[in-house]
């Protein structure tokens, strides 16, 4: 474990503190046994691949446990079924599922993140979600117990579930149905040519900033008040695509967030619609 960890390089704005403690368990039993040991005394936060993060310049108190290559594994286990590790990334669960002719997941090749972060926020793209292919999911609780958590118990929502807070998500088992390979890296491709052409990829960024509104778009609203390209400090809405906010260089996690909530500011007195943050944000300001 490691004290006053850094934690700008492995977020995607490349900004924010420092974590109090970063634990990087080697196994399932080691993040098991820490889990007990702590006994709910300090908060913890699972971190992924830090895309969908904004973490605050004075650090995140507690714990931030990060999941290795250890937890990063894909499986077919069953007919039209994979089990993923909680650190596996959207694109391998996708690739696994495409070579096992398993279609249905394809959606997962459009979202940066892991399956941890989804699981937890019902991640989705391109008209599909995780509440579409969960069957369940293992989990660590904060008091170190490993439960198995079906569909139903999650409650999902829109980008929501009610997965107890400092539980982190270590596998979940997704299902598809049967598919041709081809067609479905076809597919796949597709997802992969829109975000190309549509989102700022090779920016620090957070991904989608703000969830959409019931029959609305977030990008189209910030468009309609005026926002494109706007700047605070080193941060700036994006003109390629204004649901993502972008460090120019020199943006401070303050800035990025500040630069937020102006937006909002403005969609609000533009048309009286109050975007919620898509982004999770931790730590101390």
């Amino acid at each position: 474990m490691t004290g006053k960890a850094p934690l700008a390089k492995l977020v995607w704005f490349k900004t924010g503190g420092v974590a109090d403690w970063l634990f990087e368990p080697a196994d399932i039993d080691d993040l098991k046994l820490f889990m007990e040991r702590l006994e709910g005394s300090l908060p913890v936060m699972a971190l992924g691949l830090g895309s969908n993060l904004i973490i605050r310049d004075g650090g995140v108190p507690g714990v931030v446990i990060r999941l290795g290559k250890a937890f990063a594994t894909v499986e077919v286990t069953g007919e039209c079924e994979l089990t993923c590790g909680g650190a596996a990334s959207g694109i391998l669960v996708a690739s696994t599922a495409r070579d096992a002719g398993i279609a249905g997941l394809e959606f997962l090749r459009g979202i940066p993140g892991t399956v941890g972060g989804f699981v937890r926020m019902n991640g989705g793209a391109y008209d599909r979600e995780v509440s579409d292919i969960l069957i369940d999911c293992d989990v660590i609780l904060p008091d170190g117990h490993w439960v198995t958590l079906p569909l139903a118990d999650l409650q999902y929502s829109y980008r929501h579930s009610v997965l107890p807070k400092g539980a982190i998500v270590v596998s979940a088992r997704f299902k598809g149905t049967p598919g041709d390979p081809a067609e479905i890296g076809a597919e796949m491709d597709r997802i992969a040519k829109a975000r190309q052409e549509s989102q700022p990829l090779r920016t620090k960024t957070g991904g989608s900033t703000f969830k959409n509104p019931e029959g609305m778009k977030a990008w189209q609203l910030v468009d309609e008040a005026g926002c494109r390209g706007m700047t605070l400090g080193g941060a700036m809405v994006s003109d390629k695509h204004t649901n993502f906010l972008i460090n120019t260089g020199s943006a401070t996690s303050a800035d990025i967030e500040e630069l937020g909530e102006l937006v909002r500011k403005k969609v609000y007195e533009k048309t009286g619609v109050c975007l919620e943050w898509e982004i999770q944000r931790v730590g101390r300001p």
